[in-house]
């Protein structure tokens, strides 16, 4: 194709896209307020943030471009950075699976109840993630003295002699922190799971007994998850986000930093460097690396998910 024939043919793919534009304007309009909050609070800070993560930026000085010495201080020679990393995996990689399977199972349970008691059910298992503060009710019963209820409770019962330090102990945090978490996991995507499992056509069920489905387990893979797939998608994504963002929880219970780094993650790192430290271009760095994680984690629980029902 000559270059004369290939401008002519773009010139009119543009005319029909400007003309398409043009055509949908009202849709585009009503658009608008969306895309600009979106690009403003979303697409700018993440632009801002990866640029920002090859300067020096201490806020009280302008930023210094310094290359890629931020990476190579974080990947090579900060050792909490690594340790944080590694537990940020321990928990996503039993919160994250466990916390999104139990949501859609409970989900799936609450849905066959009669509707008011389906709705009390469902407000009971929503409260966690609308009490963001609820996990402190945590911190109670792990107190580690004696008058902690745990502790309590073990020691009255013979069980214990001394009280058990599960907030300070390394033995001990990160099983507590991964229960508080996997606790406070039931949420979105649990409410979102009763939303999609409610919009399913129930004739869809008869037609499925009609074509062979003899079980509840062939009606769940064949008809349930094929039909729910973007319910799945979003609790998939709201996961992802909450395994990989944890940090209040064992800020609050084990504090910052905790002993030995036991619960330190990634998320703690970026807070310290962030907003205690104001070493602001080094803790961009560590939310860049950390975005392209969930993004990799994402792509890789699209795929998983395609493959429902086939």
């Amino acid at each position: 194709m000559s270059l004369a024939r290939y401008l002519e043919k773009r010139k009119i793919i543009n005319e029909k896209r400007a003309f398409e534009i043009y055509k949908h304007r009202v849709c585009y309009l009503f658009l608008a307020p969306y895309a600009i909050v979106f690009i403003l609070f979303f697409v700018a800070p993440l632009v801002i943030s990866v640029f920002y993560s090859f300067t020096y930026f201490n806020v009280l000085e302008p930023p210094r471009f310094i290359g890629l010495r931020n990476y190579i201080n974080l990947l090579l020679g900060d050792d909490v950075f690594l340790i944080a990393v590694k537990n940020t995996f321990i928990i996503a990689v039993i919160t994250g699976p466990v916390g999104f399977i139990m949501a859609f199972l409970f989900a799936w349970f609450i849905n066959e109840l009669p509707r008011y008691i389906r709705a009390f059910v469902t407000l009971v298992f929503y409260a966690p993630s609308i009490a963001g503060s609820a996990y402190m009710i945590w911190g109670l019963l792990f107190n580690g003295d004696a008058y902690g209820y745990i502790n309590g409770f073990l020691i009255n019962n013979g069980i214990l002699d001394s009280p058990v330090l599960w907030l300070t102990d390394p033995k001990f945090m990160m099983p507590v922190i991964l229960v508080v978490v996997l606790w406070m996991s039931l949420g979105a995507a649990f409410l979102a799971f009763i939303a999609g499992l409610s919009t399913i056509d129930p004739t869809l069920y008869e037609a499925g007994v009609v074509d062979g489905i003899s079980n509840r387990w062939q009606e769940l893979w064949y008809i349930t998850l094929p039909n729910m797939k973007g319910m799945l998608m979003f609790g998939a994504v709201m996961a992802i986000t909450q395994a990989f963002g944890v940090a209040e929880v064992t800020i609050v219970l084990a504090g910052q930093p905790s002993t030995d780094y036991a619960v330190h993650t990634v998320v703690n790192h970026l807070i310290d460097y962030g907003s205690i430290r104001f070493e602001m271009g080094y803790a961009c760095a560590i939310a860049t690396i950390l975005f392209f994680i969930m993004i990799v984690c994402y792509f890789v629980t699209q795929k998983m998910l395609r493959r429902i029902g086939t």
